[in-house]
């Protein structure tokens, strides 16, 4: 959670309103053709969007960065959000949502998408009253139609996941049901490092046994006590969840932190760190 606004808090009130660095393998495998893609998550720098979106998306670019994964738009229309990424030089390969998108319009939901130039939806915060064994079961259905509808339309669909997805349910956690559950050619999944961690989970391990199923990692880091740290300045090996990550044919990194004492600064930390990597 957030000192200022937390995500929960984030996302209601959203739906409410309605050169990076490139890690580069020394060999292509064929699970993950290309180099992996470092971005940034915009939600770690909510507060500059919503006082100047498109100065905020010039001095991410200027950091370094050439991918931006967005979380609201701040009431700026598709065309003006696409203006200010042109402008600003950076693509938006991806784009959290909440349930008002997946249980309202869906089809305007994909409309705007597209017209951005986003690749991914991702769905970002499970409601508490579904956080049941039948009701991630439920969830699976629906994000099955929606992805298979969303990909008609040249959009992947996908989820994020947070502690909560490991409750246990029936013989394991409420995310393993999310996994047996949805159509790996309907949804992909993006793999917070962070909450996975904290969940006391290994993401080497759902990296290895789910190869294929994700396509986008995000990336803050986690202190020995618990606390969210920039990429680098915590306990988690950065290295070997790259290396996994592109052995598990994942596309692109986003860099987060979710309460920042200045976004900019967290954004350039971060980066510095994974081009020390030199992965």
């Amino acid at each position: 959670m957030t000192g200022a606004i937390g995500r929960r808090d984030f996302l209601r009130a959203l739906a409410a309103a309605g050169a990076a660095i490139t890690l580069r393998p020394a060999v292509a495998s064929a699970a993950a053709p290309g180099p992996l893609r470092a971005g940034f998550q915009l939600y770690t720098a909510r507060a500059s969007m919503a006082r100047d979106l498109s100065g905020t998306l010039a001095r991410i670019a200027a950091i370094g960065y050439s991918e931006v994964e967005f979380a609201g738009y701040f009431g700026s229309s598709p065309a003006a959000v696409r203006s200010a990424l042109r402008a600003a030089g950076l693509a938006a390969p991806s784009a959290h949502i909440g349930m008002r998108e997946l249980a309202g319009d869906w089809t305007r939901a994909l409309e705007t998408a597209a017209a951005i130039g986003h690749d991914y939806l991702i769905f970002a915060w499970v409601p508490d009253e579904l956080r049941t064994a039948d009701g991630y079961k439920r969830l699976a259905e629906r994000f099955n139609r929606a992805g298979e509808i969303a990909l008609s339309s040249g959009i992947r669909f996908g989820y994020h996941n947070y502690t909560y997805d490991f409750t246990r349910a029936r013989t394991g956690f409420l995310y393993d049901v999310l996994l047996a559950e949805t159509d790996p050619r309907y949804v992909t999944m993006q793999l917070d490092v962070y909450w996975l961690v904290d969940a006391g989970q290994d993401p080497l391990t759902y990296l290895a046994r789910h190869r294929g199923r994700y396509s986008s990692l995000h990336l803050k880091d986690r202190t020995a006590d618990g606390r969210i740290a920039d990429v680098g300045a915590g306990a988690i090996d950065w290295r070997g969840v790259i290396r996994a990550a592109r052995e598990a044919g994942v596309r692109h990194l986003f860099v987060e932190h979710d309460d920042p004492a200045d976004a900019f600064v967290s954004a350039r930390t971060s980066l510095s760190h994974l081009r020390t990597l030199r992965l």
